[in-house]
């Protein structure tokens, strides 16, 4: 018995544990859109308009809303002289590429929006489910976030898939084969993002210091901290900056 209870918590406990993370979302996640202002991101005269398309990565799971990617963007370009509203978040933990176009459905945002960014794909291969049907998904989403911005693809950053086999919860699974399922769905989405004029931003890299540098991690143990979105915000703001001052 003993043995057993052992093998449970080895085996059993962590995956159990990271369906809970992944399926559960707290209050202000629960209709699928987070808006991080009174405003509801509504633009006062002058200010540009941002979406945010994603999952717990755009939602920003385990971390404060001012830490969230998306909106220590948008603080950043304000900062620059950009007039930025508050980003327009339909994201949440947990959803696949079918789950946030359903997401958007229920939301039906009102563009034209000046900035459209995209994530979403890790719920995908967490479920081992088919790379050609994440394929097709992704490309309808990035077809509908051009749409959202007027219909200019330019007016789109694709965010690749962070590596989440580099946070200490990636040691319940094998890292190298989470590492080469990445890899393979963000191929997928950098081959599609390359067939419009979208942006593509490749962020995977800074998720694979996770365990070299742990202050990149969240406390979960799992999603990325503030200080991780923090650098993914130094690689998307100067694109973000470029096509918000066309």
């Amino acid at each position: 018995m003993k043995d057993y209870m052992v093998r449970f918590r080895r085996v059993l406990l962590p995956s159990v544990l990271l369906f809970f993370i992944y399926s559960c979302s707290a209050n202000d996640e629960m209709s699928g859109m987070y808006r991080p202002t009174e405003s509801s991101g509504i633009p006062v005269s002058g200010e540009k308009r941002y979406l945010a398309l994603g999952d717990s990565y755009t939602i920003g799971e385990a971390v404060a809303a001012d830490q969230r990617w998306p909106v220590q963007l948008q603080k950043k370009l304000t900062g620059e002289g950009v007039k930025l509203a508050s980003p327009e978040i339909i994201a949440r933990t947990g959803w696949t590429t079918a789950e946030l176009a359903e997401g958007i459905r229920q939301a039906n945002p009102k563009g034209p929006y000046d900035l459209v960014t995209q994530l979403i794909g890790v719920n995908n291969q967490y479920r081992g489910l088919d790379t050609a049907e994440y394929r097709k998904q992704f490309r309808e989403l990035l077809i509908q976030a051009a749409t959202f911005a007027g219909n200019d693809y330019a007016k789109v950053i694709v965010v690749s898939i962070p590596d989440w086999g580099y946070t200490p919860f990636g040691g319940s699974r094998n890292r190298g084969d989470i590492s080469k399922a990445i890899d393979q769905f963000n191929r997928i989405n950098l081959e599609e993002t390359r067939k419009t004029p979208a942006v593509y931003v490749d962020i995977t890299a800074i998720s694979r210091n996770g365990l070299v540098e742990p202050q990149l991690v969240a406390t979960d143990g799992l999603h990325p901290s503030g200080e991780q979105y923090r650098r993914w915000v130094e690689l998307v703001f100067p694109v973000a900056k470029t096509i918000l001052s066309k």
